[in-house]
């Protein structure tokens, strides 16, 4: 069977057929498109010296790694810790999807509640504290749909 050009470039849409690999994307966790929402209409939700007049931030992050940011900067980092966490955004991002994780929205932007979530996230994939939110084996149908959907969203923009 011959394939054209556009098949084998993944019907031009960014896909890579050729990587079995599936980043998780933090904005898919329950909560967090709801607080990206929150940061967009009230962007002084975004700086984590005001966490404290957005109870909603602390309760899903508790929710989806059991534990919130100021228990994640309480938390003692082991002896070979590299401050990650500190890293400008862009290498983060980076650093997370090396991980397997995507905590970008749509667009590829980082979140605009990144600061609020990434300590809890690097700590609990590092299995320092806190936890994963369960993700259930997926056959891969699903992520492809949600992908074509986006693609198809972003076209539609244009």
């Amino acid at each position: 069977m011959r394939v054209g050009p556009y098949l084998r470039a993944g019907l031009g849409l960014g896909l890579d057929m050729s990587s079995p690999t599936r980043l998780r994307r933090l904005i898919d966790l329950p909560g967090v498109a709801a607080l990206e929402h929150t940061a967009l209409m009230k962007p002084s939700a975004q700086e984590p010296e005001s966490r404290a007049q957005f109870p909603e931030i602390d309760a899903c992050s508790l929710a989806l790694f059991g534990l919130t940011a100021d228990d994640a900067e309480a938390v003692p980092r082991p002896a070979d810790w590299d401050d990650v966490e500190r890293r400008p955004v862009a290498e983060q991002v980076r650093a997370f999807e090396a991980e397997g994780w995507d905590v970008t929205d749509n667009k590829r932007r980082p979140l605009r509640m990144f600061h609020q979530l990434n300590q809890q996230l690097w700590l609990a994939l590092r299995g320092v504290a806190g936890s994963l939110p369960f993700q259930a084996d997926d056959d891969g149908s699903t992520s492809l749909e949600s992908k074509l959907a986006r693609e198809a969203a972003l076209f539609r923009r244009r």
